[in-house]
């Protein structure tokens, strides 16, 4: 689960980047030692920025704990944080062997006797997770050892994972009450950091990035030189969490949505059902509401979705998809509107009320449907694809005789889309499976290659990418950098961010609008293509919301930026910077342009379908939107050719 956003797709392409930028860092390290008084600085000053920015959210005797370990020796702290950084939990002592650790047995025990690691030596009773953790330290030979011990059946060809539970289940039966010190005959000593340590530092590590997903490598990337993030500065006016009480509410409801996540991987449908009920009663007992004001005095808005209560909308909103695969509409449409009353002012309205009214008319309630979506038209928080959703809704459910009275945005949106129809010669046509079809030159090619072949020979002679919203993002956030990294207060908290945190918001423009403005209007004048290539020469490379340096070279970047012209990038970068969130996908698959002589051009967007696709209401709320920009933008429709009999 995302819990820092609405939409994982939207940083799919930056996570790539990065973990080809992580699979770069382990190759580097097969050849290079680490640096570990590195690594040990990196950690220390995560610490002391933590205790420094937010002492409020430790009692005393945490700050203390936490102070305790640069009071440490260094081979303490060296070996700690080789530790930390490894997958455990349970480490055998034998094998805890690091060069720069000079005397690894007294390290040990300084860390175990001020409680920042735990022993496994004479422990008699371990509870049944320890258990399973200790028994994958032991090789198979000596798994099956010790099933030879107890005379139970082992077969030679068992797979470790079936031997580990085979002693599980005789532990757990309490046929074999003597497996933890069987363990220890083969183990010797083992160690694992305490649940102290291990709780306040992983706070501190998600106070420290604000998100479940980066860690002490974030550093190493940077000192490596492998990643670079942006310059900007941190002006930081008010806090996240104003409590500890709201941070440990927070910790509780992301304890909650991991379990949500793998209860419906495990298809556990009981615990499922109970992280419903739980999430449900938290935003209900709750005063707090999750308020995205329009005005920009209010600076906290954009930070709603560190609060408990936006976590646990994540899991209702899971549970909800899971109530509907299930038929239970009933339940679901409770949740739905539960959902709409507690957050007034949220984001996700319109995906709410589409379902709302989707599932009321899945009960057979067509009225009380067509009531929601006319009543979700006039929610200033319903945009983009779901609006259209619930507009077409209303022309549908609307007829007469429930309403005589024809809506005032009919003729918006059935706009005719201009349609271009070609054929290929298919490879499959598989209901459910991806088209694919045969290229001009032979090879097999989904409909997307096939549409920019057709383009470019008998359509016109354009060039063009198929990119979906990837190369429009990476152009924003070039012609944009100036904008998206300027000081603004609190959009920045830490060093490792790829943009503001209010990019998804209301916030980002009108925290801005007067820059945003003055640049736009530069990008109108035909000031675009300088801006890009200056932008380009000073931050290549650099990691950035959007941005993909490795998918666009500069070269094409230019050719698209001159052929769209000024008036209409100004226009579609004022609707990013107004809505990021509802217009950063759904964008058309293909960007196409060509050029008439050295200086004028011309570009086209294209949304290729297949013999068995339909256009969803974010790509035509989409098209729509780029052709009162004034862009040229029209559907390829893609269709098996005819075979002669």
């Amino acid at each position: 689960m995302i819990l820092n956003g609405e939409k994982g797709c939207d940083n799919f392409e930056v996570f790539k980047h990065l973990w080809q930028k992580v699979l770069q860092v382990v190759e580097f390290a097969k050849n290079r030692p680490p640096n570990t008084t590195k690594y040990q600085e990196n950690f220390c000053l995560l610490l002391q920025e933590v205790l420094r920015s937010s002492p409020h959210l430790f009692t005393d005797d945490e700050k203390k704990f936490i102070e305790s370990f640069t009071s440490l020796s260094e081979d303490s702290r060296r070996l700690f944080v080789r530790l930390y950084t490894r997958k455990g939990p349970w480490f055998r002592l034998s094998t805890i062997m690091y060069p720069e650790v000079c005397n690894c047995q007294q390290a040990v025990k300084e860390l175990s006797a001020n409680g920042y690691i735990c022993l496994f030596e004479d422990i008699t009773e371990l509870p049944e997770d320890d258990m399973k953790n200790l028994l994958s330290l032991l090789t198979v030979s000596e798994l099956r050892d010790i099933l030879c011990t107890l005379k139970k059946k082992c077969n030679r060809g068992s797979r470790k994972q079936n031997l580990i539970a085979s002693l599980l289940s005789c532990y757990k039966g309490g046929s074999c009450p003597v497996l933890p010190h069987l363990i220890l005959e083969r183990t010797d000593i083992c160690t694992r950091i305490s649940s102290e340590a291990e709780s306040l530092f992983w706070r501190a590590e998600r106070l420290f990035f604000l998100n479940g997903e980066q860690d002490l490598s974030a550093f190493l990337l940077v000192d490596l030189g492998i990643v670079k993030y942006p310059t900007y500065n941190c002006i930081i006016s008010e806090q996240i969490f104003s409590s500890k009480s709201d941070l440990l509410a927070y910790e509780e409801a992301i304890g909650v949505a991991q379990i949500m996540d793998q209860s419906l991987d495990e298809n556990n449908f009981e615990l499922v059902l109970r992280c419903i009920m739980i999430a449900e009663s938290r935003i209900s007992s709750s005063s707090e509401k999750l308020i995205e004001t329009s005005t920009p005095e209010l600076m906290s808005t954009f930070l709603s979705c560190f609060s408990a209560s936006w976590v646990y909308s994540k899991v209702i909103l899971l549970g909800i998809s899971f109530l509907e695969r299930e038929q239970r509409y009933n339940d679901a449409i409770h949740l739905l509107r539960r959902l709409l009353n507690c957050f007034t002012c949220d984001r996700r309205r319109g995906y709410w009320t589409v379902r709302l009214s989707i599932d009321l008319e899945h009960m057979g309630c067509p009225n009380e449907s067509l009531s929601v979506a006319e009543t979700g038209l006039l929610d200033p928080w319903i945009r983009a694809g779901s609006r259209m959703a619930l507009q077409r809704r209303v022309l549908r459910l609307g007829k007469p005789p429930r309403r005589w009275k024809t809506p005032s945005f009919p003729e918006s949106i059935k706009r005719n889309i201009t349609e271009v129809h070609i054929q290929g010669r298919p490879l499959n046509c598989e209901a459910g499976r991806k088209s694919r079809f045969y290229g001009e030159d032979g090879e097999q090619c989904g409909v997307e290659q096939l549409a920019l072949q057709y383009y470019a020979t008998e359509g016109g002679g354009w060039q063009g990418v198929h990119t979906e919203s990837g190369i429009w993002l990476t152009i924003f956030g070039l012609l944009m950098w100036n904008v998206l990294f300027s000081d603004v207060p609190n959009v920045f908290r830490t060093r490792f961010q790829t943009g503001p945190l209010d990019l998804e918001t209301d916030h980002f423009y009108l925290a801005r609008m007067s820059l945003i403005e003055s640049h736009l209007q530069k990008i109108h004048d035909g000031l675009a293509e300088e801006i890009l290539i200056t932008s380009w020469e000073l931050h290549m490379g650099t990691a950035c919301r959007g941005v993909n340096w490795d998918r666009h070279s500069l070269s094409d970047l230019r050719a698209a930026v001159s052929c769209i012209g000024g008036p209409c990038l100004a226009s579609l970068c004022r609707h990013l910077a107004q809505d990021y969130r509802s217009w950063s996908s759904g964008m058309p698959d293909l960007l196409l342009w060509r050029f008439h002589g050295d200086y004028r051009g011309e570009a086209k967007l294209v949304e290729v379908k297949g013999p068995r696709d339909q256009l969803s209401e974010q790509q035509r709320a989409w098209l729509l939107l780029l052709m009162d920009c004034g862009f040229k933008a029209e559907v390829c429709k893609v269709s098996p050719a005819l075979t002669s009999t």
